[in-house]
């Protein structure tokens, strides 16, 4: 052992020991054997050598000067003081067996008494040596003297370490040395005071001499009690210890006390035999007093003649129109005391088993022992009440049945008591296995007839509280009845008993899910709040019965009768002193409570001394003088019951409180925790659970501080802290079950299977399904579909689930409902308060949902179905909120607000504001979104394409078990936008702007690299030479990375397309939610003032209108002319002139070979389509920025790249209409020089090498124009006419949907000759795309089967159709001009670079073949 743990154990042993120089070393503290000089003086002995006497000539003058006062007054008033002495032993025995408790947990659990065997944690605990062989010998060999022993030969290391340490080791066990010396003389103290009341005190039945009788049995009973745990405690090997360390100290003098302990331990070795030898003189008055108690006992324990009766109710049984039960009111009294009479009765019977010879007792003996299987000592102490019996009791049977067999023929009644005593010894045999048998069942139905009269008591007294104060004393016993059943049923949870015979030991079967516990304790809570709600009623109505009680008292005393007696000076001055306290009785009118000073504390300790005074056969009158001369005159209540009645209203006046305590403190079940938590936990939540009984258990941690003993200092502070662990894990548990509750009406088996709809996926499959088989999917044999129908939930094979939904819901509502009138728990300084917990549990679990509800299984959900799993789980919390006076909507909003919230808004808020960290959901959806669809491995060939005609994106392959077109739609997008508001649009939108940053500084260098080869190719003429295109395609070959630029292009129109599709989302949801706000923001847009350069206020405003869709076509170059011109070390206005010829190169990139048209998309194969977002937002930020710069070169303030500070907002000049024409003359010279270089590119590379590419490369310059107002349609009309174009896209249409189109011979010759110069384009290059895309077989079979496709044509619901009139597809086309190739492009060179082609009739086309049919 260390020397750390010896110090801590010597701490602990140090707060144990009592102060000397207050009288305060032993727990007997009070009087001394000075106290009980009187009886000395009449032949009760010599003053004995204790340690009581010894240090009682320590204690202060003061303590002297009470005693010499005490007896100056003479014997009578000291013989009155008794009854306080005896009070006070009561305590002294409760603070022993503390102590001795306090050295058994020391000691560890592992010890049990008269055995040797000790477990390792005895011997660490530091008490004791650890020094296992020497120990153990000297305790064997007891009450030999240690040092006849020869330990040497047993021990030689051993007894050299006692000489080492001895002065350590008599420091650690003096300490309880001392508590088995205080109990030697609480022994010899308590012998004496029971022989002197046992034999002067004339009446100690129950209903003459209640109070003496209650005092006297608690003391004999706690002397029984102490000395049964002092045999649980190893005294015989501290003694001999400590006295072997103390001869080695003192050079072989022995302890001082040592001879007396060893033959008082000797003598008690077992505890019952010295017991049994002690209290043989009392033995016959113990007897007189079980048989007084035991009717009451007995009625007790038959729980139908109390029902049948009505002992225990508030009404008459058999006249339920009385609302008063009078049938029985004298019961009341005794059946509070009932527990109490039945331990009485064990231990009476234990210690004295030759009453069991009298008339009646072996039955009342049996009675109780086949109910009882422990016997408890003291806290969770206990010994096996049949074997203690077996062991103790039967062989003194077996003794008295020899004695009486050898006597038969001498005396008459020796047979009877022979016979008596042998059927005594069958039934104490037989009666062990009938309890183990029965004890449980038969509690098991105290429980349910309590469950019951408890119900009904709290029911009837709720509705008719007037009737609570006349009824208090029966509350009262109903309380202590139900405590009592409580606390023997976790007494025996989990007690392993062994049968009477045999050594085969089988465990108690107790239920431990009963949930009458539960209702017992509900009911208890339930009446003992009523109790406390009235009684300021309760209180007036026990003053005025003690007023009355009072009157009469005074009229028996002046009655014709009293003249018989002599009523002597010291009787008559203590009646007087009585009725002066009763005289100061407040005087009550109509509603008037009772004061809080009210004290009857004079009156009852008066009281006490006269029934102290008259019990005595001493006195010249004792009670039964007083019960035959002073009676009322109808005969039927004496003045000493009269005294005894008032005495017990009393206390409902002024220790309301301390008697509620008294019969309903459930303190003892602290130390069942483990069993209570069980029980708790098995009954609170399940289909046929109770979870509203919560309160009850929860309440029970207010107890559990008051078993602290002040003898213990350290009990307050381990029992405060074990309450509050134990009322923080019970209300985990219930917010836990709360929490199931909710996710149970959550799950899919709840409210989930009452609004189950079918996703399109899965609708389609259903209705593909029973098109094919006839079958529902519901009666499939093959199980490959198991979607139900709508109304399954009606059938009757499901009524059963619907009924336990039912069932969860109305659990969950009442557990809600006693949340919500639960009480704030108080534990010492610890406040709970269960609805706080309750909302902290409803917003943790929620936040919980939403995690687990955005990402399944490592993919994202589909948002829609989050939204609708959100909605659900918050109106199931919008129950809870009805009966739960929270508002826990707030608190559902914070979380997703906490959620959202990754970091401040920029156009909002600064950026450098310190914040908390949050947005975990959020993040981890843009995180994915960024990861899966925009940043993907496959992303020019086949992976991750953007569908323009969807709106979403689409992929040929699942992003883990979802599709990307049902996660990126506009309906997923705006289900995103509800969900997470403006923040986490603003963070998705941070992440795709972060990206598109990278990816323009990657251009950027990509520009510096190949500025020379870009700058050359805009230099280059485009004349059609067969020199100036091998030039060209020279130049195209010296671009560096082509590829790369060219797949970084894309990722910036992919990354754009999710913007805009973000964006769009935003501005529905805003529109349709907030129109004021989405209207604000829309005619910011069209009247702002427009200034180069913008304020930095100017541009957050149109970045905050771009975001929510109110900008129109130019929000993508609002949000690229952000990035840029924060992008440090921006190139000058030169740089970015190189940008359309940059996107020139990107149309000779090996991409377009493996690219084709798709008409169900409006797209292409290869995502090229991405990159026509990308040249127009990107040409037209680089040339807002180059014009912004300009302007701070003029003036001067462009010292360092551009920043938002460097712009003056009040200089900033704004631009003229002059201006803006000059500016968008730019932007459209931009896109004219792109569109000349691409065009020439294209249609000049037409041999056999680039054919392939030609049709896609035509039919993305025509989305491009679409796309944008500043290239519009009819430029690209100037270079490639307009009937080439019509027939490309007529081609595509006849080719994919052959079922709707059936074009006239003609216009197929048509197509062919107009394509004569080596376009081909008469089959599909591009690969399968997209969900919905497969090879043109397929679709063709699919079109013949009338499917639905996302393309331009529909069909209504009954026949297919066109949403177009029928026109003619062959013959020329009217024009008002015609021009060749060659003509245009002299035409286009003439107008210069900024012309603008003129409109024709037919240039203002949507997409596709029907606009040009029009």
């Amino acid at each position: 052992m260390t020397e750390l743990d010896l110090q801590g154990s010597q701490q602990i042993h140090g707060k144990l020991r009592l102060k000397h120089n207050k009288g305060e070393y032993s727990p007997i503290t009070m009087g001394g054997d000075e106290a009980w000089s009187p009886d000395e003086e009449s032949g009760g002995g010599s003053t004995l050598d204790s340690p009581v006497s010894r240090r009682a000539g320590m204690q202060s003058t003061h303590h002297d000067h009470e005693q010499q006062q005490l007896q100056s007054n003479g014997k009578s008033v000291e013989k009155t003081m008794k009854i306080e002495w005896v009070m006070h032993l009561c305590k002294v025995a409760e603070g022993l067996m503390t102590k001795f408790h306090s050295l058994r947990q020391f000691l560890g659990p592992g010890y049990e008494s008269g055995s040797m065997q000790y477990p390792d944690t005895f011997w660490k605990s530091g008490i004791l040596p650890d020094l296992p062989k020497l120990c153990q010998h000297v305790a064997r060999r007891f009450p030999e003297h240690p040092a006849k022993l020869q330990l040497e030969k047993v021990d030689k290391a051993g007894v050299d370490m006692l000489y080492e340490n001895s002065g350590r080791y008599v420091a650690t066990l003096e300490p309880w040395i001392l508590v088995i010396e205080d109990l030697m003389t609480f022994r010899e103290q308590v012998l004496r005071v029971i022989m002197d009341l046992g034999s002067t005190v004339i009446t100690l039945l129950p209903n003459q001499n209640p109070l003496l009788l209650s005092v006297f049995m608690d003391l004999f009973c706690g002397f029984v009690r102490v000395n049964l745990l002092a045999d649980k405690v190893p005294c015989k090997m501290l003694l001999q210890t400590y006295n072997l360390t103390h001869t080695i100290m003192k050079s072989g003098r022995d302890y001082g006390a040592y001879h007396r302990m060893v033959q008082f331990l000797d003598s008690y070795d077992p505890p019952l035999r010295g017991l049994q030898d002690d209290l043989n003189f009392v033995s016959p008055r113990i007897g007189e007093i079980l048989d007084a108690v035991g009717p009451t006992v007995r009625l007790g324990l038959d729980f139908q003649k109390l029902c049948s009766e009505g002992y225990l109710s508030p009404y008459h049984p058999r006249y339920p129109d009385k609302l008063i039960n009078s049938a029985h009111p004298a019961r009341s009294q005794d059946l509070v005391n009932l527990d109490t009479y039945r331990e009485w009765i064990l231990l009476g019977y234990l210690v004295c088993p030759g009453e069991l010879l009298r008339d009646r007792a072996v039955d009342i003996a049996m009675l109780t022992l086949k109910e009882s299987l422990l016997l408890p000592v003291f806290r969770d102490e206990y010994i096996f009440l049949h074997d203690e019996y077996q062991q103790h009791v039967l062989p003194h049977i077996v003794e008295l049945k020899k004695q009486a067999k050898a006597e038969r023929s001498k005396a008459r009644d020796a047979d009877a008591e022979y016979h008596l005593a042998k059927s005594i010894e069958k039934q104490i045999c037989e009666v062990h296995d009938t309890a183990i048998s029965n004890a449980d069942s038969i509690h098991c139905e105290h429980r349910l007839f309590l469950k019951r009269e408890l119900g009904r008591m709290v029911l009837f007294l709720t509705d008719q509280p007037t009737l609570l104060p006349p009824n208090l004393q029966l509350v009262f016993s109903v309380l202590a009845i139900v405590r009592s059943e409580i606390l023997w049923y976790f007494r025996h949870v989990g007690i392993i008993f062994s049968k009477s015979k045999g050594t085969r030991f089988i465990p108690i079967e107790m239920d431990i899910a009963d949930p009458s516990i539960g209702f017992l304790l509900e009911g208890m809570d339930r009446l003992i709040c009523l109790v406390r709600k009235y009684a300021p009623a309760g209180q007036a109505f026990a003053i005025g019965y003690v007023a009355a009680a009072a009157q009469r008292m005074q009229q028996l005393l002046v009655g014709q009768r009293i003249v018989a007696i002599d009523i002597d000076t010291e009787l008559h001055e203590l009646f007087s002193s009585i009725f002066r306290a009763l005289e100061q009785l407040p005087k009550l009118e109509n509603d008037q409570v009772v004061p809080s000073s009210t004290d009857l504390s004079v009156f009852r300790r008066s009281w006490l001394q006269l029934i102290m005074l008259v019990s005595s056969s001493r006195s010249a009158i004792n009670i039964q003088h007083l019960d035959m001369a002073i009676v009322s005159a109808e005969g039927n209540e004496s003045i000493v019951t009269e005294g005894n009645r008032a005495y017990l209203w009393s206390r409902a006046v002024d220790e309301m409180d301390k008697q509620i305590l008294q019969h309903t403190s459930l303190k003892m079940l602290y130390f069942y925790r483990q069993q209570v938590t069980a029980v708790f936990h098995h009954t609170m939540f399940g289909l046929e659970n109770h979870p509203q009984h919560c309160c009850a258990w929860l309440s029970l941690a207010c107890n559990f501080t008051e078993n602290a003993h002040p003898n213990v200092p350290d009990e307050l502070p381990r029992f405060a802290r074990d309450a509050v662990l134990y009322a923080e894990s019970l209300l985990d548990s219930v917010m836990g079950g709360l929490e199931g509750l909710i996710n149970i009406l959550d799950s899919e088996g709840g409210y989930g299977s009452l609004d189950k709809k079918l996703l399109p996926e899965q609708a389609a499959m259903c209705l593909n399904h029973v098109a094919k088989t006839g079958v529902p999917a519901t009666m499939s044999t093959n199980g490959d579909v198991e979607f139900p129908w709508p109304g399954f939930e009606s059938e009757p094979l499901n009524r059963e689930k619907i009924k336990m939904l039912e069932a969860a819901m109305q659990r969950l509502t009442s557990l809600c409902s006693v949340v919500n009138q639960m009480e704030p728990l108080r534990v010492l300084n610890h406040m709970f308060l269960p609805r706080e917990y309750l909302r902290q549990r409803v917003v943790k679990n929620f936040r919980e949902f939403l995690a687990n509800v955005i990402i399944v299984d490592g993919g994202l959900q589909r948002l829609s179905v989050a939204e609708a799993q959100l909605q659900r789980h918050m109106s199931i919390v919008h129950l809870v909120e009805q009966h739960v006076q929270l508002d826990l909507t707030r608190g559902l909003r914070e979380v997703l607000l906490t959620e959202s919230f990754a970091h401040p808004m920029r156009n909002f808020q600064p950026e450098d504001r310190e914040v908390g960290i949050g947005g975990e959901v959020v993040c981890t959806i843009a995180d994915w979104y960024i990861e899966n669809v925009l940043l993907t491995d496959a992303k020019v060939c086949g992976g991750v394409l953007f569908s323009p005609l969807d709106k979403c994106f689409k992929s040929t392959r699942p992003i883990g078990q979802i599709a990307a077109g049902s996660v990126t739609n506009l309906a997923e997008l705006k289900a995103f936008v509800r969900i997470f508001g403006p923040y986490g649009v603003d963070k998705l939108c941070g992440s795709i702007q972060s990206q598109l940053k990278k990816l323009l500084g990657l251009l950027q260098t990509s520009l510096h690299t190949n500025k020379e080869t870009l700058g050359s190719l805009a230099a280059g003429n485009f004349l059609r030479t067969t020199q100036s295109r091998c030039s060209r395609d020279t130049r195209f070959l010296q671009v560096i990375e082509l590829e790369t630029m060219m797949t970084n292009c894309l990722l910036v129109g992919h990354l754009l397309s999710m913007w805009s599709l973000l964006v769009e989302a935003t501005g529905q949801v805003l529109q349709s939610n907030t129109p004021l706000l989405f209207s604000l923001f829309s005619d910011f847009t069209k009247h702002a003032p427009v200034s180069v350069p913008e304020t930095p206020n100017l541009r957050k405003m149109k970045s905050v209108a771009s975001q929510v869709g109110a900008v129109g076509q130019d929000g993508d170059a609002i949000m690229l002319q952000n990035i840029l011109a924060d992008m440090e070390g921006t190139p000058s206005e030169q740089s970015w002139d190189l940008a359309p010829f940059l996107f020139v190169a990107c149309m000779a990139s090996k991409v377009w070979k493996s690219t084709s048209f798709n008409v169900y998309t409006g797209g292409f194969t290869t995502n090229v389509y991405c990159l026509s977002r990308c040249i127009k937002g990107i040409i037209v930020a680089s040339e807002w920025v180059r014009a912004e710069r300009k302007e701070l070169q003029k003036q001067g303030q462009l010292s360092e790249p551009c920043s938002k500070s460097s712009i003056n907002q009040e200089t900033a000049p704004r631009l003229s209409a002059g201006t803006q024409g000059d500016l968008e003359a730019c932007i459209k010279s931009a896109f004219a020089k792109f569109l000349q270089n691409s065009v020439a590119a294209v249609l000049e590379a037409w041999d056999d090498a680039h054919r392939s590419p030609l049709v896609a490369k035509l039919v993305f310059l025509d989305q491009l124009c679409q796309s944008t107002h500043y290239l519009p349609r009819s430029t690209l009309e100037t270079y490639v006419p307009h009937t080439i174009m019509r027939s490309i896209y007529q081609m595509y249409y006849e080719s994919s949907v052959p079922t709707l189109i059936n074009p006239h011979p003609s216009t197929c010759q048509f197509t062919s000759s107009s394509l004569s110069n080596g376009i081909d384009i008469t089959k599909n290059q591009g690969e399968p795309f997209g969900e919905g895309s497969e090879n043109f077989t397929m679709q063709q079979q699919t079109a013949s089967r009338g499917s639905i496709f996302s393309g331009p044509i529909k069909f209504s619901s009954h026949r297919r159709k066109l949403d177009v009139e029928p026109v003619k597809l062959s013959g020329s086309l009217e024009y008002t001009h015609r021009m060749s190739f060659t003509e245009s492009r002299r035409s286009a060179a003439t107008a210069g670079d900024y012309a603008v082609p003129t409109k024709r009739p037919l240039a203002r086309f949507m997409s596709g073949p029907l606009p040009y049919l029009a």
